[in-house]
């Protein structure tokens, strides 16, 4: 799947682990992180390669801090951060505007700011990876039996005319860009129901109406069981999820870059992408040698050598230029050549789409929390709202 195998890249890392450390040595001083990127094997792969470069760290993994709120909390409330990494654009953006009491991004700008192109929050944070929110369908017998499944929009699906996976909850970043993909089209600024017309709020319902939750987490697995001909999934797994589908089905996808069973959407529109960032964490009672070294880890983390060797261990997609070219060349995958809409203007307003979702996406979670959106179980599924009598005030708590 990639340009070049990883006993390559694992020897670049070192190269380039070698040249940083002997350049300056940082390791008397521990550098705090503070993240959402941290499953056990992320955290320890960290600081092993940090190690090996010079530095010390300190950064609790996921069964101490699961998520992102949690991240940004812990860091708010301990005060000792130095660095932020992974979150989202929506709580990024949050704190480049100040938004938490205690954590405020310093003013930095590595030596690859330009290789990440939009990805960054000029002069404060920047761009490691992104990934993002994709539908799939099956061609087989069990899905649309070689018919090619083309929509103007992701909310076309509830007149696609086949069985779909809807999640089970209205919580959950996946969840989350799920509903910010279906409620594109629909944006008003003048509307009342958290920025999105009446009519979007009914398609998104009938999403939910319509569709089969299989009490699966996520998409991938009903449609590799062939319960479901649609489904959706998050860009970051899939290519080993297809990889080892035969695991897990006995009618199992087949093909991760070149799909026989399967295949995208093709969404006019194109998709709702995120990006994770990194930031440095302004501390009153850092020496000015601790804060050369914690600018120090933030360049090294964010290059090119180490974002490729981040993305080869874990299969993200760098946001890094120099990083896309050591692991993909020419050969970007066709899941990252999604149009991305996240960053189109929304018409009336000065904001991109992700801008326009983080202004009113705890009004959307209020409006389906409080009219029951994504429910579980079937038999027991609220009736569907009067949407013509509705108090938006309410619903939003706005």
């Amino acid at each position: 799947m990639k340009k070049f195998v990883s006993l390559f890249l694992a020897l670049v890392m070192v190269l380039s682990l070698c040249s940083f450390a002997s350049a300056e040595d940082y390791s008397d001083v521990t550098i705090r992180i503070y993240s959402n990127s941290n499953s056990a094997e992320r955290a320890a792969w960290l600081q092993d390669a940090a190690k090996k470069a010079g530095f010390s760290i300190s950064m609790d993994d996921n069964a101490v801090i699961s998520g992102d709120v949690a991240a940004i909390q812990a860091a708010n409330e301990k005060k000792d951060g130095d660095i932020l990494f992974g979150l989202n654009d929506l709580r990024w953006s949050q704190l480049v505007n100040g938004t938490y009491e205690n954590l405020k991004v310093m003013d930095w700008t590595p030596s690859w700011a330009e290789e990440v192109g939009e990805y960054k929050f000029d002069g404060k944070a920047y761009g490691l990876v992104i990934q993002n929110i994709l539908m799939l369908y099956r061609t087989d017998d069990l899905g649309t039996k070689g018919q090619e499944l083309k929509f103007e929009h992701w909310a076309d699906i509830v007149n696609c005319g086949f069985t779909w996976y809807r999640q089970g909850k209205v919580g959950g970043t996946t969840n989350g860009n799920i509903n910010n993909s279906m409620l594109y089209p629909f944006t008003d600024p003048t509307s009342p129901a958290g920025g999105i017309s009446i009519e979007g709020w009914k398609t998104l319902w009938a999403y939910c109406q319509g569709g089969v939750f299989t009490g699966d987490s996520y998409g991938f697995d009903p449609l590799n069981r062939g319960d479901v001909q649609v489904s959706t999934f998050y860009s970051s797994s899939l290519y080993g999820k297809v990889d080892a589908a035969a695991t897990a089905s006995d009618n199992p996808l087949i093909g991760a870059l070149e799909p026989e069973n399967w295949a995208l959407v093709d969404i006019a529109d194109g998709t709702y992408y995120i990006a994770e960032y990194i930031g440095i964490l302004d501390r009153a009672d850092r020496t000015e040698r601790e804060t050369e070294a914690v600018k120090a880890f933030a360049e090294w983390f964010g290059s090119a050598e180490v974002q490729a060797a981040w993305a080869d261990e874990f299969d993200s997609y760098p946001c890094n230029a120099g990083a896309v070219e050591e692991i993909y060349g020419e050969d970007i995958p066709e899941i990252y050549q999604i149009k991305n809409f996240s960053l189109n203007k929304v018409e009336g307003t000065d904001m991109s789409y992700a801008e326009y979702v983080g202004a009113h996406s705890s009004e959307w979670t209020n409006i389906m929390t409080n009219l029951g959106f994504y429910w579980a179980d079937n038999s027991a599924a609220p009736a569907e709202p009067d949407w013509e009598t509705l108090d938006w005030a309410v619903l939003t708590q706005k």
